[in-house]
This record gives C-alpha cells, structure tokens and sequence, in this order.
C-alpha cells in the first residue's frame, strides 16, 4: 500500500508499523504532527497505543524510558529546544539502556522558522555515545523506524532521530508495509542494575557503552543507509547528510558527475569518509544545520581541501536549499550548468508580520497591562514562548524578554531580587505547566515581590489548539505551590472588564509579594473549532 505523507507522519506510520506501545511528546513546531497522526490511527486506537500529551518533554523522556524499562516500544517526539528539556533523562537513557526500543525524534528547526535557536541534535546523540539517524527522504523516514527499534533492542541502546524543518513537513509517496508488526509483551527482562544509577553500577554501564563504540561505527559503515557512490569526475568528493543528499539530487537529474557519500547513520563512518578523501581533490560537505560533519572531516581530512560552512562555501546559518548547493558545486568546479537564482521579492508585497488573531483575550490583557503600566516607567515584564509572545511587537510592545519556556517567573524574581520594581511576568497556560511551575514555587519560598500573569486560553494555541495540561487546575496548582488566595485573582478578559482588569492589575503590582492574576478566556482558533463541531452534532 502507498500513501502521500509528510514526513512527521512517515515516522509516526513507521513507528505504528513497527509495533509501538505508546509515544510520549509535548508539542513543538515542527515535530507536532507525528504524535497528531498517532492520535488519529484507527490502528493506534485498535492496539490501545499510548498517545496523550505529556506536560514537558522531560516527562515524555522519563515515561518512555518506563515503557521501555516493562520491554515494550516507545517513541517520544520534540523539536530540538525540547531536548534541552529532557537533556537529563536523555543522556542517562545511554547508561541505564534500553528493554523495550526507545526511538528519541527531534525536529530541528533551522533558519528558526518558529524557535529561538538553530540548535544542531547530532551534537547530543555524539555526547549521549547513542546512534544518530538522519533521513533523507519521506521513505527513509519511515524504513528507518522499524530499523531504529531493532538496533535499539539489539544495542539496549536509545536511538536519536534528526529531521530538519523540510524533511517534517514535505510530502511524498510511501510504501508500507503489507502487516504491522505486533507490539512487544511485557516482559521483565530489565536488569535491576543498570537502571540504578548509583556510581557502582553507572560506572559499569559507562564502561560498556563507551566499549561499543567502535561497533556503532562498524554498524555505520556497513548501513544501508550510508553509501559511497564513485562518480567519474575526481576533482570534487561531495558529502551529504540527511535531506542534503536530497538536494544533492535535485541539482543532478541526469545523475551527479562527482562521487558522493550519502551519510545518514551516525557515528560519522570515517573509513568511507577517508576512501572518498583519497579518491578527490577537495571535498565539499553539505549539511543541514551546524557544521557537525565537517568539524570531524576536517580531523580526518589528512591535509586535503575541506569545504563547506567553516570557510563560507555554505553559508553557516539558515536552511541549506538546492540553489545553495548548486551555487557551491559551482564555485568550487567546472560543472556546466545554469544557475538557479530562486524567486525575487516583489516589490509591490508589504511585510506583514504575525500578530494576535483578532479577539484573542491575549489583546485585551495586554491593552489592560500597557494602561496600568504608564504609571511605572521603569516597570519590566518579562515575557515566555507562546502566541502571546507577540505581545512585544506593535501595536502592544508590552514585553522586555522571551528566553525559553518557562523563564519569565524566573526572570521576573531574578529581577525582583535585583531591586527591580515593579516586576511582572506574563505567561501562558501550558507553559506554566511545562516549566513555569517550579518558578513560581521558587518565588513563593522567597515570597519574591512580582506579578504574575497566567494568560490562560484553554489549550496549547501556538501549536495548533492541543489539550493543554493544567486546564481548569490552575487555581489549585498556585494554591498548592502557596501563593496567597487573596493574591490569587481570575478576570475574564473582554473589552467590558477593562476596568477590573486594569484595577486588578493595579492592586497586585502594590502588593509586595507573590501575586498571581489568570486572564481566562478560550482561544478564537479553538472555540471556532468548537462551536463547528457542535453545528455539526446538533445537525445529526
């Protein structure tokens, strides 16, 4: 059977087919629709496969590795900022190994279409000593994932896969499998040992993953997903990793002239990086992301002519495309072929930014907070990762600060304990139950003077309108982390509450402790979802 895929939902269809138990993941752009697909399976519904969201990717981690650990299969998705979440239960999941596979998916999102860095995952998988998978096609994705499981089974070892922001969200045809395998039973086969990392049995696990690492080369020397293909013009090697090899392609229709290694297993194998070295002049490698590849050729480079990112042949930031390639292969060749300048900006075409979706209750908090705040011009607020993010840019310019998930109640105390006054953090629901909680405890222990405002509408918004971990708890989770119920205010807003917003506001900035102010009101993109699902009921 053949099916039109993107390429998140090749590797959610790869997963299923290989017998998964359950995928663990918090939502982030672009790894989003892997667990989405999963959740609309009928065969994931039929096999009963795990896929609510989890509150942070950390928790995502920690649960796979539970899964696993009772030697089933599991799949957790992020983009690569959430690795950083996870980071601790990630490079441990290396010393305690695996039961059940574990396949660890991370979106990385070059030219930071919607994220904060260009964070490059390999580097992770080579500090973790884990396997590194790095498709090149929408089909590779999906025959790499029953590959991943076996290797993690046969390893008892994680497995990291990278895609970049194309790969995710391409499509192409793939073929399937005729019968999915089944999932895993249960079994208890993990040893006790290796899952307590206390330093007598770590330092064990450390000597053992360390000692395979010569067979993970081996393994990818010998992959099917690494090759060496010999061209017949030596004076240019070119290697690719990962959806480069794809554009590699594009720019040869008739086939690529220049021998060319296609990487996308890793540790980097070096014997076929050294044949391709002896064999050509200079090399050019091409990869998406950081220069990762070209830092360990140029170690093995044996003094030949290495291009790439490093010298500026690629350029070191942003998303690599076929005219970026085709451009290099040119300056570094005598290759006949026209060059493509891609589409030039229309004059006639005004920027239009993003910006708040029109009767979002984010607009009316930050008309409120902007009124209340020119009484202190010296007032700070410090912003965290959502839509409402958007808050910094015209017509509100309401934010000084956006770092990572989680960090304006931080901030906003780390400000507070600088003598800042006064001290407002803005963040939104599902962040606060991501990472902002643990903040806010902090802030409370301290009883640190800042406001803190929990824009809550209903559901995880940037993302596309998941179920959002704290709804309708985050009364309780404040109370239970110990902020004052007199300090603990809900407002609705609407244009028509200006005023008790702004006098809430207003009185909580006066107050000199912890004070915690929840703007509720649903989402426009979610409740217009709702009230067409509701139509639709009320129809039948």
């Amino acid at each position: 059977m053949k099916k039109l895929l993107l390429g998140d939902e090749a590797i959610a269809q790869g997963a299923l087919d290989a017998g998964l138990s359950g995928v663990y993941a918090y939502p982030g752009t672009p790894s989003t629709e892997i667990t989405e697909y999963i959740q609309l399976s009928p065969l994931a519904k039929e096999r009963g496969v795990h896929s609510r969201w989890s509150t942070n990717e950390k928790t995502a981690m920690e649960a796979a590795l539970g899964m696993s650990y009772m030697g089933k299969r599991a799949l957790v998705c992020m983009k690569h900022v959430g690795l950083n979440v996870c980071a601790d239960p990630f490079v441990n999941s290396a010393m305690t190994g695996t039961n059940g596979g574990i396949v660890v998916l991370v979106a990385d999102d070059p030219s930071m279409h919607s994220s904060q860095d260009e964070q490059d995952s390999r580097f992770y998988g080579k500090f973790a000593m884990i396997p590194t998978l790095e498709p090149s096609t929408q089909q590779e994705a999906y025959n790499m994932m029953a590959m991943a499981y076996d290797l993690s089974e046969q390893l008892q070892l994680p497995i990291l896969m990278r895609v970049t922001t194309r790969m995710a969200h391409s499509r192409a045809v793939v073929e399937l499998v005729d019968t999915p395998r089944q999932q895993n039973e249960l079994n208890y086969n993990a040893k006790a040992s290796n899952w307590v990392l206390l330093p007598a049995f770590a330092r064990k696990r450390n000597d053992i993953v360390t000692a395979q690492q010569p067979q993970l080369e081996q393994m990818a020397t010998d992959s099917i997903y690494n090759r060496y293909e010999d061209g017949t013009d030596h004076s240019l090697g070119i290697v690719a990793s990962g959806i480069a090899y794809n554009y590699l392609k594009e720019c040869f229709p008739n086939g690529c002239p220049y021998s060319v290694l296609k990487i996308s297993q890793y540790p980097l194998p070096k014997r076929l990086v050294r044949q391709l070295m002896e064999t050509c002049e200079q090399v050019l490698i091409c990869e998406e992301g950081q220069p990762f590849i070209e830092d360990i050729v140029r170690g093995v480079a044996d003094m030949k002519q290495v291009r790439g990112k490093l010298d500026g042949t690629l350029p070191r930031t942003g998303e690599l495309n076929p005219d970026l390639v085709k451009k290099a292969i040119a300056q570094l060749s005598s290759f006949d072929f026209e060059l493509s300048t891609g589409f030039a900006p229309c004059e006639d075409v005004v920027s239009r930014p993003p910006a708040l979706c029109q009767g979002c209750g984010h607009r009316d908090v930050y008309a409120a907070l902007n009124e209340v705040l020119l009484g202190y011009p010296n007032a700070r607020v410090f912003g965290d990762i959502g839509c409402y993010t958007l808050g910094f840019l015209p017509p509100y310019k309401a934010i000084h600060s956006c770092v990572d998930m989680g960090a304006s109640i931080t901030m906003a105390k780390g400000a507070s304990d600088a003598g800042q006054w006064p001290s407002l953090a803005i963040i939104g629901d599902s962040t606060f139950t991501h990472s902002g909680m643990t903040g806010l405890l902090d802030a409370v222990n301290e009883n640190a003077d800042i406001t803190v405002i929990i824009s809550d509408n209903l559901t995880t918004a940037m993302t596309g309108g998941q179920d959002s971990a704290g709804t309708n708890k985050f009364e309780a989770i404040c109370k239970g982390l110990g902020v004052s119920e007199e300090h603990l205010k809900v407002v609705v807003p609407l244009p028509k509450n200006m005023e008790e917003i702004k006098k809430t506001i207003e009185e909580e900035i006066k107050y000199h402790g912890v004070s915690v102010i929840i703007p509720r009101r649903e989402c426009m993109q979610t409740l217009q979802r709702h009230l067409k699902q509701k139509k639709a009921a009320e129809k039948k």
